[in-house]
């Protein structure tokens, strides 16, 4: 079987949908799981390492940009092109529904409830992506994709206007990043999650205080 690695980048020949999605996220995810799927073991929680392993390397296969209208269905159309590529490359069958559940399952614009161990360590291990420094700097590698601006000037905390953060990139930690230490699956996942969330509160404060 070829490494799941070059296969990724194979797909991705022209690159990657954007910055914060290539093959160092893919990495990082890679790692980030491993680490959730030893604390599951740990507790006595079964975990099929070959279907976490292709999950996570397969998860972004289709990476449609943030506006995209069929964004939510990116999850569901990487696990499909997961399953081919899988096929092909002489992947147990038994295991390909597992695969592309994890995959499917793993979007948080997808709203898949994940059903099993390598879905919700996958989901997990995902979502650490979006906290701490790498969060931060993937955040504003979109933002700036975008063309949104860092924050609002005059009113960065949004206290008089709704947040949007279609338009401020601050506006995103409080839309989506902080809350997702709550909608962690996995013991580990929850508390490495909590401990990059208070990283970022603290950026913002810094931020805001340089901002004056």
């Amino acid at each position: 079987m070829n490494s799941y690695r070059a296969i990724v980048a194979a797909v991705w020949a022209q690159g990657p949908a954007d910055g914060a999605h290539d093959l160092g996220h893919l990495a990082r995810v890679w790692t980030n799981a491993k680490v959730i799927a030893a604390d599951e073991t740990a507790r006595g929680i079964a975990v099929d390492m070959a279907v976490l392993e292709a999950a996570v390397w397969f998860h972004d296969l289709v990476n449609l940009p943030k506006d995209h209208p069929d964004r939510a269905r990116a999850s569901t159309l990487s696990a499909e092109a997961a399953v081919r590529i899988l096929q092909g490359e002489g992947f147990d069958p038994a295991r390909l529904p597992a695969v592309a559940h994890a995959i499917a399952a793993h979007s948080f614009s997808a709203g898949i409830a994940p059903e099993t161990a390598e879905a919700r360590i996958l989901q997990d291990a995902d979502r650490l992506e979006a906290l701490g420094a790498v969060g931060l700097a993937r955040m504003f590698v979109v933002a700036g994709a975008m063309g949104r601006a860092i924050a609002d000037p005059d009113d960065p905390l949004a206290c008089n206007r709704p947040l949007n953060d279609r338009a401020f990139a601050l506006d995103h930690l409080e839309t989506k990043l902080f809350r997702l230490p709550a909608l962690m699956q996995t013991a580990a996942g929850r508390a490495l999650a909590e401990e990059r969330a208070d990283w970022l509160r603290g950026f913002r404060d810094r931020l805001l205080h340089e901002m004056g």
